[in-house]
């Protein structure tokens, strides 16, 4: 039997962003409740998460990604706001958004559909976002909601995508730990 990892396709957030966003986690932080938050160093824009995975699959999503990237150049995504999964009412994630592009949506949509070809399921109701935080119950959630409402229009800023990655993801007790397995310039 083949071994098989936990694995993703994302897009890193360049150093100078993440400072940005780590100052709305702080504010969030300030909070009493039970979120956990994303560690920095693991915050990325999810394009399709694989789950396990067999090693062998690897080279056929590499292939698939290469092919698709092919008809791409570098672009530029602008991160802004804040907001809930599954929504404000109901908070499992607290995420910063990103302005609706249209070049990360076909990208997202282009890969999604090769990606299906290798027997994945296709996203239902992909929104890009960056997970901040889990909530774990609703202590205090009337305070998130307001602290939500006032980052709901914050400017992170603007950055130029021009690599995306392959990545193997560890779940630990500590969190997860994430490496990159192959890295695809646009």
């Amino acid at each position: 039997m083949s071994e098989s990892i936990r694995s993703f396709l994302a897009i890193d957030i360049n150093a100078e962003l993440l400072e940005k966003i780590k100052n709305v986690e702080d504010e969030f932080k300030q909070i009493d409740a039970n979120i956990k938050y994303v560690n920095m160093k693991n915050m990325h824009l999810t394009l399709k998460f694989f789950g396990n995975i067999d090693l062998n699959m690897v080279d056929e999503i590499s292939v698939k990604v290469k092919e698709v990237l092919n008809k791409y150049q570098p672009f530029d995504i602008y991160i802004k706001g804040s907001g809930a999964f599954p929504n404000a009412k109901r908070i499992k994630v607290i995420w910063i958004g990103l302005e609706e592009e249209q070049t990360l949506k076909k990208l997202q949509k282009d890969l999604d559909g090769e990606f299906n070809k290798l027997g994945f399921d296709l996203e239902k109701n992909y929104k890009s976002h960056l997970t901040i935080g889990r909530m774990k119950n609703a202590k205090n959630k009337n305070l998130i909601q307001e602290k939500l409402q006032d980052f709901k229009d914050y400017d992170i800023g603007n950055m130029t995508v021009s690599k995306i990655a392959l990545k193997k993801s560890t779940l630990t007790p500590q969190g997860p730990i994430y490496e990159d397995i192959e890295v695809f310039e646009l």
